[in-house]
């Protein structure tokens, strides 16, 4: 048996070497290999639909590939949770992740198939959006600081409305009660539409809700916001003191945006995803969409944005315990 010449083998690995590339350079040259999925866990038309849309156009001119929005609504927000936990970790499917499926519903739902803390991969956080807090045109009440010490001179007396049980507005009032040491009674909606009629008719008192469902009504001189709750003022509402600057402070209740991917995605396509991302958050378009919707771009990104949203998950967690909130599965 003849065997090739020993001066020869070196070269011959070499030149293998060169042939077969490294699975780190490969990925990093193909990826994305086809149509990226970005799964969002509401339905079409809505203020989380828009600003997912605007991101994934910024996002695929910098990734070079094709982005795919697709809707997957219900159990709020569990189902798109399964199915983008149980995809393949390539990078080809991506979700828009916010506090309600990522932080909250793991203290809501007794049974989940996916635990989001273990079953997923956090990218970036793309924007924080403030609440603003109204009460209707005829109140008496023209402060937050007034509002509150209203409920505390009527403890339970007042009342205020929300989009739902459990919902994001729910939830900030809650918080805002115990930061304010407050009560007031709760009245559950389907949606924020009527919740803020009745607000505006006189009918509740106040109301805790996102600021694109509101603004047509402040401006149009129906609703007084009487504070926004993030830890800035929001720009399409500049004149509008955050809850910190008249009187509670501390109290801090932003709805959130991020992205995310399923579980042992390659450090190398997490990298590419962050980057491209970071990028995507300097579009002009994405930026006027973030601002009408009272949301700031984040800096947040991978590991930081794991350890915002554990926190977040506590927070809310000790709310919901506080209260006893429980949600029929």
């Amino acid at each position: 048996m003849k065997h090739a010449p020993r001066a020869f083998l070196p070269a011959l690995t070499l030149a293998t070497l060169i042939a077969a590339p490294t699975p780190l350079l490969n990925a990093q040259e193909t990826y994305p290999a086809r149509p990226i999925t970005l799964v969002l866990p509401y339905a079409a038309g809505g203020g989380t639909d828009a600003i997912a849309r605007v991101f994934a156009r910024a996002l695929e001119e910098r990734l070079g590939g094709v982005i795919v929005v697709e809707n997957r609504p219900g159990a709020g927000g569990n189902i798109a949770t399964d199915a983008v936990a149980n995809a393949a970790p390539d990078g080809h499917t991506l979700l828009i992740g916010n506090q309600g499926p990522m932080v909250v519903n793991p203290h809501l739902y007794k049974t989940m198939k996916s635990d989001p803390e273990r079953a997923l991969e956090p990218i970036t956080l793309i924007a924080n959006a403030s609440l603003v807090i109204v009460v209707g045109s005829g109140s008496r009440v023209q402060t937050l600081a007034e509002l509150v010490e209203e409920a505390r001179r009527r403890p339970a007396g007042l009342t205020y409305g929300s989009a739902s049980h459990a919902s994001a507005s729910h939830l900030a009032t809650l918080l805002l009660e115990r930061a304010a040491g407050i009560k007031a009674l709760h009245v559950a909606y389907r949606g924020a539409s009527p919740a803020l009629s009745d607000v505006v008719g006189g009918h509740i008192d106040f109301m805790i809700t996102t600021i694109p469902s509101a603004t047509g009504l402040i401006n149009g001189g129906k609703l007084k916001a009487l504070a926004v709750t993030g830890p800035a003022r929001a720009a399409v509402l500049p004149d509008v003191p955050t809850a910190a600057e008249v009187g509670v402070p501390g109290y801090v209740a932003a709805a959130w945006y991020g992205l995310l991917a399923p579980k042992g995605l390659p450090s190398e396509i997490r990298a590419r995803l962050e980057s491209a991302a970071g990028e995507a958050l300097t579009s002009p378009e994405l930026l006027a969409r973030l601002k009408d919707d009272g949301a700031a771009p984040s800096a947040v990104r991978a590991a930081a944005f794991g350890a915002f949203m554990a926190a977040e998950r506590k927070r809310w967690g000790e709310v919901i315990s506080a209260a006893n909130i429980t949600l029929k599965e």
